[in-house]
């Protein structure tokens, strides 16, 4: 019986999603990616969960995309078949916070899709690359995009160009994730951090990441009317009116998540 390419939990408020062929390092397929996005949207659709993690294994967060399946593949199979924009950009229409927790590999589409979440929390073991020059072929599911962002056009040129791999202090020395933990208590670490931001009221949580996404596309001029739009419409929300009345009295606040 083959097995499920993914493995999907909650934890209390958290989602969890488990990347899953060990056999094969994660490597990231259609199935993967149709159940991932699956997952995702179904979280995201969820109210009673307000963040969510994805993983892999010790050895691999995802070794990129599944290079015995696309060898043979031709222009018109990619065109018509829609790839990577098909299933791969689901993530960018989750609301919700998303953390990828990495140990082992994340290479190439493992690279991306862990970019492709809202922070990155990494294992001291976590190796990062993007290196399909390798393979004569480019970062194609949002790397040569959010890799500058994150890191500036000097290392993502070295990155992209040469295929050179950051190690987990690397990465975080270069801004590519938020923080590094030891290897053994990853997870734990991770879903700590997930339930504390689940904690949270939600609508703030959502208005919060539409916002700093909103800086990396548009002016600074349009991003600062953004999220002065956004603040005002805290003044409409029950949990900001909760939280302030709550830190006035000195006591914890209640969120609906309204």
């Amino acid at each position: 019986m083959q097995e499920q390419p993914i493995l999907v939990e909650t934890q209390g408020r958290v989602g969890l999603i488990r990347l899953n062929r060990p056999q094969q390092m994660n490597a990231l397929d259609d199935a993967l990616m149709d159940a991932l996005g699956a997952a995702l949207l179904a979280f995201d659709a969820n109210a009673e969960i307000g963040a969510i993690v994805i993983t892999g294994n010790a050895k691999a967060f995802a070794a990129g995309a599944d290079i015995a399946a696309m060898a043979d593949w031709s222009y018109m199979d990619v065109f018509q078949g829609d790839f990577i924009t098909r299933n791969w950009e689901t993530i960018r229409r989750v609301r919700k916070p998303v953390i990828a927790a990495v140990a082992g590999f994340a290479m190439g589409g493992g690279c991306e899709l862990a970019m492709a979440c809202d922070l990155i929390v990494a294992a001291e073991s976590a190796r990062f690359a993007l290196p399909e020059i390798k393979l004569a072929m480019l970062p194609g599911a949002g790397g040569t995009q959010r890799l500058p962002r994150a890191i500036g056009k000097a290392k993502a040129m070295d990155m992209c160009l040469t295929g050179r791999m950051l190690d987990a202090a690397e990465a975080d020395r270069y801004g590519l994730v938020s923080r590094v933990v030891p290897d053994e208590s990853l997870l734990s670490d991770t879903l700590d951090l997930a339930t504390r931001m689940a904690g949270f009221s939600l609508p703030a949580l959502m208005a919060i990441k539409e916002s700093v996404n909103r800086a990396w596309e548009a002016s600074l001029t349009e991003g600062i009317g953004f999220e002065r739009r956004q603040l005002h419409a805290r003044f409409a929300s029950e949990d900001a009116h909760e939280g302030m009345h709550a830190f006035l009295a000195k006591r914890k606040p209640e969120f609906r998540h309204r």
